[in-house]
């Protein structure tokens, strides 16, 4: 795994002290600067942060902001995102999460991003188990009744030699917190009865997970709420339902603006063209299994292959994703005609390891326009950094950053990295970030 020289992400004890923790932006005059320089740390105004997007980096950034700033600050974050929590790709994500490549190969720091997904995933089960009410949802006990981590592990049966190869190298160097597992045709049809296994062999993720990124994610904002009514009044953090189409409307209103708009970035004045991301549309399609069939498994694992199967219970399943480049169409509903097109490409892949399949009944799709990053030596990166003189801002009145590119690995990606965005917008240092994921800047 490949790691950046001397970049140490910051722990409890490590963490700036105030004094490193400049507002990120000038006064106008000696004298207000004076003023401010006066006042104490009681009396200072709020540090106040936009976050734009509602999805897993904007939820995450605002998490961070919250949890890392210092005790002695009071810090106001503001959320904007028309179409509330997770009302974009975020949303209709698949949801299987683990740190591996399709090749079973350990991901870019993807012990950093595991124990950081699993620290976040407990805040948010934390919060759900609360029973906070919410403005939007009511009661969130009856909200969230339906689950929000199914813990049953992912299968990847081994359909070519190569790939049979490759991963059983690759699984030498898993995690022991996410083990890769090989395991014989009668193990996994014990899992899965009736899979198929060209090679009678599949690859086992015992530790991995199907996450329900809705419900995870209101949680999340829960988690946000709760830890400002518990603050006495030093956080606060506002969903705000308004789209923003020109960052520049805020300069000089927050100390610092964070856009995690996903694939949306690319339709903000003064950021359209000027980001290296390609856009993807992907369809998820919504399968339930008729009372007379025998049910899936309960203790079965989601499926990956060509087309991944992430289970939902016995007789509910979503199956994905198709794979639509340049798409400019970001709405999350999908039409009959994409519908079937998205069965006729899917149904086969799915089919030729779980035949099974076939028995299930189309009951929806939705879709999510991803925001697809480049490829490096590391893999995919998602883009990060400060983009002041990207978009123009005039001066220092305020700092705008960009956590954008999360692709197809956003729920992998989201959390260690909203950490160390947080950590950056806070200290208004750029470096805080490794520079695999800011190089993209060098060429701009």
């Amino acid at each position: 795994m490949m790691t950046n020289a001397g970049f140490h992400p910051f722990s409890h004890s490590d963490r700036p002290r105030f004094s490193e923790f400049p507002r990120c932006f000038t006064s106008s005059s000696s004298s207000s600067s004076s003023s401010s320089a006066s006042l104490s740390i009681p009396n200072r105004p709020p540090l106040r942060y936009a976050v734009l997007g509602a999805g897993f980096a904007g939820i995450s950034v605002a998490w961070h902001l919250l949890k890392e700033c210092p005790k002695e600050l009071r810090i106001s974050v503001d959320i904007y995102d028309e179409t509330g929590i997770g009302g974009g790709a975020s949303g209709v994500s698949g949801g299987l999460l683990h740190p591996y490549s399709p090749k079973g190969k350990l991901l870019w720091h993807g012990a950093e991003c595991w124990r950081e997904c699993l620290e976040l995933l407990n805040v948010a089960e934390t919060a759900a188990s609360s029973g906070y009410p919410s403005a939007e949802k009511g009661d969130y006990n009856e909200y969230f009744g339906n689950f929000m981590v199914r813990r049953r592990g992912i299968l990847r049966p081994a359909t070519n030699a190569k790939t049979l190869d490759l991963m059983s190298d690759n699984a030498r160097n898993c995690l022991a917190s996410c083990l890769v597992e090989t395991i014989d045709r009668d193990a996994a049809q014990n899992l899965v009865p009736n899979l198929c296994l060209p090679l009678n062999c599949a690859f086992s993720f015992p530790g991995a997970m199907n996450v329900n990124p809705q419900l995870y994610l209101q949680a999340l904002f829960l988690a946000c709420q709760n830890s400002a009514s518990t603050s006495l009044g030093r956080k606060n953090v506002t969903l705000v339902k308004k789209s923003i189409d020109d960052v520049l409307e805020l300069e000089g209103e927050y100390d610092a603006v964070v856009i995690c708009l996903g694939s949306k970035v690319d339709f903000l004045t003064g950021l359209t063209g000027k980001l290296p991301l390609r856009t993807c549309r992907g369809v998820i399609t919504h399968l339930q299994l008729p009372e007379s069939a025998r049910g899936y498994p309960d203790g079965g694992p989601s499926i990956l292959s060509d087309a991944w199967l992430a289970v939902q219970g016995s007789r509910n399943l979503h199956m994905g994703s198709t794979w639509e480049w340049q798409s400019r169409n970001y709405s999350s509903d999908v039409t009959a005609e994409e519908a079937s097109r998205a069965l006729a490409e899917l149904l086969p892949k799915a089919s030729a390891v779980y035949p099974d399949i076939e028995n299930w009944r189309f009951a929806g799709a939705r879709a999510g326009l991803r925001a697809m990053p480049p490829v490096t030596s590391h893999g995919s990166l998602p883009l990060l950094g400060c983009v002041n003189k990207l978009i123009g801002a005039a001066g220092e009145s305020s700092k705008f950053w960009v956590f954008a590119g999360l692709g197809s690995r956003g729920l992998l990606y989201h959390a260690w990295l909203g950490k160390l965005m947080a950590n950056a917008v806070l200290s208004c240092k750029e470096e805080q970030i490794p520079s695999e994921l800011t190089c993209w800047k060098k060429n701009k």
